[in-house]
Parts: structure tokens; sequence; C-alpha cells
């Protein structure tokens, strides 16, 4: 019952161009593959790559000398790369970017047929492609949804937790959302997104049009703050504005969303505000790097820690570290030690041979007591030998003042006497 469920909701969600927009073709005399009828660039790459589900999905990377960050871009239901392409080469531009594109399953001159879960390993082949072929890193990789690549987007941006960025261009609720005004989930629905934003721990772009209609046709702004009262846009006659807010209000890392007045469902990226505000998000989230990269867990962050904690040793301790092997190998096999370092760093065995408390006190401080001692002795008989001389010239001035006084005594009787 469920597959049937999925095959018919699969009916209503996917449009693939028919037929494809483009042809692949493969130049016999370089091997490379170029998408025709569009002319081969050398910063752009034609590839098959297969997915875990057995089929093989056609995908664009397109480089940019001054890009530090690389997008990976989900397209909508009704478009295939073919008439993505030259939209790809702009936004490399504009934005500074790599960017991989890519067919969905059943999508230009992808195989299999298109579904929920084909696409979400699609999108797994082309991510799993940039770390492997051209050495992306998770922290350095923003996931771009539109529409109905909104789905894949937010399954795999709930399971990627050091995401740089993740953009959701007209992203809908879900599936059975986008057709009816649904108040809860069911078990049969697909692109649960509604579900899943919340698990997403990158910063969060979400991109809407703002006009929207009542059933009766009455045309009314979209509130980004009450949302609207409608079932679909008047523009965005595809994804009610109302998708988007929602969405936005359950991001866990919120970035200001664009709310395009009158943007239609699929012309978005025609404003000037778009490229404008899309660019400022991607400068943002380059300068700032995220909170939530210190929580990683990888084998990576072992060695990180291991050097933030040698990060204490001076400048010489890297030509002492050499003469002493086995010091560097039991702080490896004994971290603890290493991280007590901080708090305890004469006890570290990554610091560089100074002496400890007990060494000091053995090669320095009995020289040192020694030389306090002697000085001491010499101190204590210099001290003795100024009482000494102090003593002799005490006794040498009261002898004198004895016989000074016989003196003066027999003088005094010698003139008693002539008296």
């Amino acid at each position: 019952m469920g597959g049937v469920t999925s095959s018919m909701a699969a009916k209503f969600a996917f449009f693939p161009p028919n037929p494809p927009s483009y042809k692949l073709v493969k130049d016999e005399a370089t091997g490379i593959s170029v998408l025709d009828p569009f002319p081969h660039r050398e910063n752009v790459d034609v590839l098959r790559i297969p997915t875990r589900r057995g089929n093989e999905i056609v995908a664009v990377y397109v480089r940019n000398p001054m890009a530090t960050s690389t997008l990976l871009y989900s397209h909508g239901n009704a478009a295939d790369i073919g008439q993505m392409y030259e939209l790809f080469i702009e936004l490399s531009i504009h934005l500074r970017v790599n960017l991989m594109g890519y067919d969905y399953s059943g999508y230009g001159q992808s195989s299999g047929k298109p579904s929920e879960h084909n696409t979400y390993a699609d999108i797994e082949a082309a991510y799993k492609c940039l770390e492997e072929s051209y050495g992306a890193k998770q922290e350095n990789i923003i996931l771009y949804g539109q529409s109905v690549g909104s789905g894949p987007t937010v399954d795999l941006a709930s399971r990627l937790p050091r995401l740089r960025a993740v953009v959701l261009h007209s992203p809908i609720l879900s599936g059975l959302r986008v057709m009816y005004p649904v108040k809860r989930t069911y078990w049969f629905d697909i692109y649960k997104n509604i579900d899943k934003i919340s698990m997403v721990k990158s910063p969060v772009l979400i991109i809407h049009g703002l006009i929207c209609t009542f059933f009766g046709g009455e045309e009314v702004k979209c509130n980004p703050t009450t949302g609207p009262r409608a079932s679909m846009g008047t523009n965005d006659d595809v994804v009610n504005c109302s998708h988007g807010k929602q969405l936005w209000e359950l991001c866990q890392e919120k970035y200001e969303p664009l709310w395009v007045k009158g943007g239609n469902h699929c012309d978005l990226e025609l404003y000037p505000e778009y490229i404008r505000h899309v660019k400022k998000f991607i400068s943002t989230v380059e300068k700032t790097p995220s909170r939530r990269n210190g929580s990683r867990r990888s084998t990576d962050g072992i060695e990180q820690l291991r050097q933030s904690a040698d990060h204490y040793e001076p400048p010489r301790g890297s030509m002492d570290q050499r003469d002493k092997p086995r010091r560097s190998t039991d702080t490896r096999e004994k971290p603890r030690k290493s991280t007590d370092t901080r708090e305890k760093p004469r006890k570290s065995t990554d610091r560089p041979p100074r002496l400890k408390f007990h060494e000091y006190t053995k090669f320095n401080s009995i020289d040192k007591l020694e030389k306090l001692k002697v000085s001491l002795d010499r101190m204590e008989r210099m001290e003795r030998s100024r009482r000494s001389v102090e003593y002799h010239d005490k006794s040498s001035r009261s002898n004198d003042q004895q016989l000074e006084k016989g003196r003066k005594s027999v003088d005094w009787l010698d003139r008693i006497r002539a008296d």
C-alpha cells in the first residue's frame, strides 16, 4: 500500500522535461563529456555518478578560482540541468562559489525513474562526489534546494551537522501540503520537510515570493510575520508562501529571509534583490565560523585537541622533542597527562626539557645554598672580628682613662706635698 501511495505521489511531484533539454556527448578525441548544445568550457566538468540505488545520474561541476565554498544545487521538479546550465554559470561567477548541479534519477540523461527515495540517493551520490573527487569538506559545502529540490536538501542537511549553510528556494512543507492544507503529517506523505527542518544545525536562508491569494481570487500580500490565510500564491502559483514562512519559524539557526514581492515560483533569481541577498548570506557564513563546528565528532578532532595542548610549547621545544622521542610517544599513550598540561605545565611531557622542581633543587639550589652558607660564614666571621676590634678599642680606651686618672691623682698629691 505504501509503495502504491508513493508512486501516486511521485506522479504529482515529478515532471521531468520530455524530451530532455540536452544530450550527453563524449568527444572521441579528448574523452571529455559535454552537454549538447552547449560549448565545452574549461572550468566545467560533465560527470556520470552512480548512486546506491543502482542508477546513474548526470551532473555538472563549475569551478571558480576565487571560491572558498561549494554549492550543491538541487533543482525544481520541472527542470533539468540543460535548462539550468546558464544559471549555474552565472551563480558561480556572481556568488564566487564552485557549483555542482545534478539531474535526479529519470531526469535529463540520468537513468532510472524519479521517486522520493531515489532523490535521496541522488543527492548523497553528488555530495560524495564533491568530497572524493574535488576534495570539498562538509564545512565548506552549501546545500541549495529549489521547490521539490528542498526535499532531498533538507533530508541530507538534517544528517550533516557541520554544513556551512543551507538555502531553500520556494521550499515545500511536504508534498501533500502543496495540494491540501492538512494540519498533520500522514504516513504516505513525501518530503516531510516540516518534520526535518528543526534537525538542521546549519544557518538557513529561505527565499519565497510574497503575493498570495484566497480561494475566491482576492489578492493579498503574504505577511512573513503572521502568515497568509491563503491556499496558493497568485504569483507563486505552485507553492504557497506560507510554506517558506513556517519552515523559517522552525529553523534552529535562522538567517534573515528574503520575501520577493511579486516573485513567481520559477523567476525569483531574476530579481536584483535575489543575487544581493544570497551573496550577502554566503559572505556572512564564510566570515563567521559556526559554533557547531566545536562539537564535531571526528578522528581529526583528537589530533586538533593534542595540537591545542601542544600550543603552549616554547618555540625551541620542537628541537628538544626530536631529541626525546620516548617522551612524545608517552604523551600519545597517556592522553590524560597531556590534557593536564594547561593546569600543571611542569608535569607535561610535551614541554621542552626544563628542570623539574626536584631536579632544579638538585642541580641549582645546592650550589646556591653552599654559596649562601659560605657568605653567611664570612659575614659571621667579619662580625666577630668587628666585635673583637671594638672590644679591644673599648679596653684600650678604658685603660687610657684609668691611667689618666692615676696620673692626675699623682699630680694632685705632688701639689699637696709642695704646699
